[in-house]
């Protein structure tokens, strides 16, 4: 940025220069707030579904992979429970809904940890099931296509199954291979 407008003074585009920040400021507020609403949306419909007991379901449906990854966290604690509405909201490819639960869950994870001032196997694997985000729909990715004018902004489905699986299953592998407790 500094070398931009750098550049701007000694060669006179100031005009230029400026004109240019000003339209990356207004596409910037017309993109978020255009995505605003599917964001509320989906954040809401997760809201409605951990109300309604679908959370809690998916929780149960989850538990039997989830509690042989999180050897060290009971299956009915809330950590499961935050690990399990992140996932699911990850599935769905909603980031901006599943990162509260994944604050929760890692809040949770931490009184589980034993050494404090360390992350736990738990932590660093809840981690890099969150980072991989395995997603069915990526919802916020799709609407950001939509937004900037595809036809066909949920074609790239198939892509988004295959890198997040491979980033999952790899990411997994190297947790569990680097973890202190041996697997």
């Amino acid at each position: 940025m500094f070398i931009a407008f750098l550049w701007a003074i000694i060669s006179g585009n100031m005009e230029a220069l400026s004109a240019s920040v000003m339209n990356g400021a207004a596409s910037a507020v017309e993109l978020l707030i255009s995505i605003a609403g599917i964001i509320c949306f989906w954040s809401g419909m997760m809201e409605i579904a951990d109300k309604g007991g679908i959370t809690t379901f998916l929780a149960k449906l989850f538990s039997p992979i989830l509690t042989k990854l999180f050897k060290n966290v009971n299956k009915d604690s809330p950590a499961m429970r935050y690990i399990s509405l992140n996932i699911s909201a990850n599935l769905l490819g909603l980031g901006n809904a599943a990162t509260p639960f994944g604050l929760s869950a890692m809040k949770e994870l931490k009184t589980l940890n034993h050494n404090k001032d360390t992350a736990s196997d738990d932590m660093l694997l809840f981690v890099v099931l969150n980072t991989a985000s395995l997603q069915l729909i990526p919802t916020t990715l799709c609407a950001y296509r939509a937004n900037f004018g595809s036809n066909a902004p949920y074609e790239i489905m198939p892509a988004v199954w295959l890198t997040s699986i491979v980033a999952l299953l790899a990411g997994v592998t190297v947790a569990k291979a680097f973890s202190k407790a041996g697997g």
